[in-house]
């Protein structure tokens, strides 16, 4: 395991409460970087408002939780920079409409335009292309997902990929920014059993790379670091704390980058 980029969890009494009471309570855990980390759970059980929180897109109103060297609820906005959503239904969901080549450039684009230095943005157009290809590369790479085996190449639509290639796609988008922490929603969800044993392969294979992840499930692997929420009792989560952003930010620029030329919008 490669701990010198993923970033030790740790929780301490960790809770919420909303409006209709508790979304989650008396969490408490440790993990150390490139771990991975099952929040374990029935539906409505806080397990989604417990993984937003711990990758800094919710306000705690209990107890502390620290990210690496950034502690919660305090540094909201410390965690984020360092940590990355998978799929999460209802916060970054895929559309459905666009292909896998440009969801790939635009997170490309996103990353090098709000988390790029200036010495970055100021490099050749070439360059910074070759950069964004390798970045996907890499992330494609790390989350599994062959590209030239789908129906259409990286020119097929979202809505006809299968729910494990879409959530390999999820995880790849999120890989593109280097997290240090990856939280991944509904893991298990509409899935076989051989597909669920892929997907918990997959979230190994990236834990064991350094990037540590919080997987949300019914049923926690083998192996994982197991948070249950089982104990929560609000069906209805609160929403994100207001001016935190719950999903990765959007642009509506559309600027044409090099990653993927053969998929440009009209």
């Amino acid at each position: 395991m490669n701990g010198s980029h993923g970033a030790a969890v740790s929780a301490a009494d960790f809770g919420l409460q909303g409006p209709r009471g508790w979304a989650f309570r008396g969490i408490g855990f440790t993990a150390e970087p490139g771990a991975l980390i099952a929040v374990e759970g029935p539906s409505g059980s806080g397990r989604t408002s417990l993984l937003l929180a711990l990758t800094g897109r919710m306000r705690t109103t209990e107890g502390t939780a620290s990210v690496g060297r950034a502690r919660l609820p305090g540094q909201l906005a410390a965690v984020r920079r360092t940590s990355a959503l998978g799929p999460v239904p209802g916060v970054n969901d895929l559309d459905p409409a666009l292909t896998v080549a440009e969801h790939l450039r635009e997170r490309a684009l996103l990353e090098r335009r709000y988390t790029g230095s200036l010495r970055v943005l100021l490099r050749p157009r070439a360059e910074r292309a070759t950069e964004s290809r390798l970045r996907i590369d890499i992330a494609l790479r790390d989350a599994g997902l062959d590209v030239g085996a789908l129906p259409k190449g990286s020119r097929t639509p979202v809505r006809d990929l299968e729910r494990l290639d879409a959530l390999r796609l999820s995880v790849a988008l999120a890989l593109i920014g280097r997290p240090r922490l990856l939280g991944v929603d509904d893991t298990d969800l509409k899935l076989s059993d051989a597909e669920r044993d892929a997907a918990w392969d997959l979230l190994r294979s990236v834990a064991a790379r350094g990037t540590t992840v919080v997987a949300v499930c019914s049923e926690a692997p083998e192996g994982a670091v197991v948070v249950s929420t089982a104990a929560g009792s609000s069906s209805t989560p609160p929403s994100p704390a207001e001016g935190e952003g719950a999903a990765d930010p959007t642009d509506d620029d559309k600027e044409t980058a090099d990653a993927f030329p053969e998929a440009r919008r009209a």
